[in-house]
Order: structure tokens, then C-alpha cells, then sequence
């Protein structure tokens, strides 16, 4: 769920189900988003066989460290992930997988659980701010916003354009004040990682281009008005002035 807005879930399910397969959610960016169906509306994480939510400082909703969550309704899956993050153990040194050290501090449990009480109010800061993004860089040329898909509601953990001259565009946001960041600058198919695929430039072009012209502006529960103003003026005077050269 890329940025904060859920994937289409009901045609992928319905792939899933045909060909029997299982379906892992990734809904480590939205944290309280929702998918429609029919009149009602289902949350992040509660779709699919296995979901999982990361808990990074940054995310919407953070810990004071790192952090995340496996969740599901299936009871063998919810038991074989206890078993995984705690060595593998079935009971205290009793090990029947090769498991990890996953385990979350109470700590953390502890701020989540506080925290948790805000995020839908953090949501809709979130998403009252990227509609003030919207109505600044409506009649900008240049400029593409997110689009917001008629089946989701956006929880904006990032708010991510699309601009030509991108680098150009960080750069001078930089000399501004502005800090920016790039959300992702390489696509899968280019990574080191996946090399024994044999994909090389040119096979997904789309990705390709898009990744190179998206840029992170800044979104946050608190940023304010008339700094979410200075942001989009900046964009602004940056398209501008690349307009007169």
C-alpha cells in the first residue's frame, strides 16, 4: 500500500483465490487507510491472509524505535510467526525452526499503545494537508499530484510528486530550507539484488521514468499552513524559472 493508499485488493483476492495462492499485505506505510467494498470499508492489514506493519519512527504510526507487526486470522500462521520470532522456539529452549530474535521491547508496546489513540486524528491532519498540497499546485504546470483512486482513503504517510526536472527541483528546494526525499529512486528490476533475472534498463519503462521524476515534499501531522504555502510557492518559482531558461 505504496505512500499510504491501499492497493486494489479485491481483484488481486479474487487472483489469489482462483489460482489458489496466498496473499501477503505489505501495509508498512498506512496505518489506518481503508479500501472500499460495496458501502463498507475495510481497514489496512485486515484483507489479506498475513498482513504486516512496520512501526519506524516516521511511519504514522511510530515507535521510539524500531518496530513492527505481523497480523492475521489465520491461527496456524499466528502461531508459526510466534514461533519464528522467538528462535524458533516452541517452548524456552525447545527449538523446532530456525527462527530470529524479533521480539518487540514492552517498551515500545508501551508508546504504541499511547500513540495509537491519536493516529486516526493524525490521519486526517495528514490528509487535510494534502488537500491544501492539491488546491496550491492545481493550476501549476509541471506538477502531478497523487491521485487519489475512488476505492481507498489515503493516509498520506509521504506526499510524493512527479515533477520533470527532479533533481534540479531537490536542489533548489534545498537551498531553500526545504528538505526533500526520494521514495524510491531505483526500480526492483534495476537492483543489484535481482540481477539473476536478467532485467535490464529499458524493460519496465514506466517504472523507470517514474522514478526518476518523483520527489517526497514535506508531510507530517504538524506542519502548517503557511509552511505546506512556502513549500508548494517554492515548487512554483522552481517551474518558473526553468520556464524563462
Amino acid at each position: 500500500h505504496l505512500y499510504g493508499q491501499m492497493a486494489d485488493m479485491k481483484p488481486v483476492m479474487e487472483s489469489a483465490y482462483k489460482y489458489g495462492l496466498h496473499v501477503v499485505e505489505d501495509a508498512a506505510q498506512a496505518h489506518g487507510a481503508l479500501y472500499r467494498e460495496g458501502e463498507n470499508f475495510k481497514k489496512a492489514g485486515s484483507i489479506a491472509d498475513i498482513s504486516a506493519f512496520s512501526f519506524y519512527p516516521s511511519k504514522n504510526l511510530g515507535a521510539y524505535g524500531n518496530g513492527g507487526a505481523v497480523v492475521t486470522n489465520d491461527a496456524g500462521l499466528a502461531d508459526r510467526v510466534q514461533i519464528l520470532i522467538n528462535h524458533g522456539q516452541v517452548k524456552k529452549y525447545y527449538h523446532d525452526l530456525l527462527g530470529w530474535n524479533y521480539k518487540m521491547n514492552g517498551f515500545q508496546g508501551a508508546i504504541l499503545n499511547q500513540k495509537l489513540k491519536y493516529l486516526d486524528d493524525w490521519n486526517k491532519k495528514r490528509q487535510q494537508s494534502a488537500t491544501l498540497y492539491n488546491e496550491l499546485f492545481k493550476e501549476v504546470e509541471g506538477v502531478t499530484v497523487p491521485e487519489q483512486m475512488h476505492y481507498a482513503k489515503h493516509v498520506f504517510h509521504l506526499y510524493v510528486i512527479r515533477v520533470k526536472k527532479r533533481d534540479e527541483l531537490q536542489e533548489f528546494l534545498r537551498k531553500a530550507g526545504i528538505g526533500t526525499a526520494i521514495h524510491y529512486p531505483i526500480p526492483l528490476h534495476l537492483q543489484k539484488a535481482y540481477e539473476h533475472l536478467s532485467y535490464r534498463e529499458g524493460d519496465f519503462p514506466v517504472a523507470e521514468r517514474v522514478s526518476k521524476e518523483i520527489v517526497s515534499l514535506p508531510m507530517f501531522p504538524e506542519i502548517k499552513k503557511e509552511e505546506i504555502t512556502y513549500v508548494a510557492n517554492k515548487v512554483k518559482e522552481f517551474l518558473d524559472k526553468q520556464k524563462k531558461e
